[in-house]
């Protein structure tokens, strides 16, 4: 039914390639054996060729069926034991079914109860494991890379969530954060520069006028007082001298 080559899902533990078929002796019995690959935990499986359906090997989904997938992630949580081990218990056993289906609600399920009211460690670590084993079929479905699948998963749970944004609210969102930036930067600019040029400015000239003006001001003064002195000190002496002599030829 499997031949090398095919991609195929083993139950709680994800999605893998066949590598190999042979036969093998195992107690003193030969079966046919599949060595199945799987990536995402590097881990490699050996079943049994005629006890594949039993254990719940089956093919990887497609493209039809990843839109199936999408529904179950993104439509509202269905109802779950309050009781965390109860909880704990019905999670995995839907994960050991190895359906897609069962599997996408125990993701959705998780992942709405941690964003409500969080969920207990044990919770965490099968959330993460859950998600891993989703995508790496979504993988192989979808044709991507390992790490591709789980952004595309999370992408899906967080558009399920809360309402898809239209074309016009995701170009605002994206316009406002440019407008908002642009006005705060420019008043920030204009006031640094007239408070620090203007008033040095003004300060320059009220120094340097008193400085020029005052001394040549008081030199003036100075030097007109002096000729003015000089002046009356030569005509008092020029009377004294006239005085003096018209004295002397009266005496005579």
């Amino acid at each position: 039914m499997y031949k090398v080559g095919d991609k195929v899902v083993y139950p709680h533990h994800g999605a893998g390639t066949v590598v190999k078929r042979e036969k093998k002796e195992v107690l003193g019995e030969k079966r046919e054996y599949l060595t199945i690959k799987i990536l995402h935990n590097d881990m490699t499986v050996n079943v049994p060729a005629d006890n594949a359906e039993r254990v719940g090997l089956r093919k990887v989904i497609d493209e039809e069926a990843v839109k199936k997938v999408v529904k179950y992630l993104t439509s509202g949580g269905t109802e779950m034991p309050k009781n965390w081990n109860r909880r704990f218990k019905h999670n995995r056993d839907k994960m050991k079914t190895g359906d897609i289906y069962e599997l996408a609600e125990v993701v959705r399920n998780l992942a709405l109860r941690d964003g409500e009211k969080g969920l207990s460690t044990g919770e965490k670590q099968m959330y993460v494991k859950a998600k891993k084993i989703l995508a790496s079929e979504l993988m192989y479905a979808k044709t991507m890379s390992e790490d591709d699948a789980l952004e595309w998963l999370e992408e899906t749970l967080t558009n399920g969530a809360k309402p898809k944004a239209t074309p016009a609210e995701k170009k605002a969102a994206a316009a406002a954060p440019k407008k908002a930036a642009g006005p705060a930067a420019k008043p920030a600019a204009k006031p640094a520069a007239k408070a620090v040029a203007k008033p040095a400015a003004k300060a320059k000239t009220a120094v340097a006028k008193p400085a020029a003006k005052a001394p040549a001001a008081k030199s003036k003064t100075t030097a007109a007082k002096t000729k003015t002195a000089a002046a009356s000190a030569k005509s008092g002496a020029v009377r004294s001298s006239a005085a003096t002599r018209k004295t002397a030829a009266t005496k005579r």
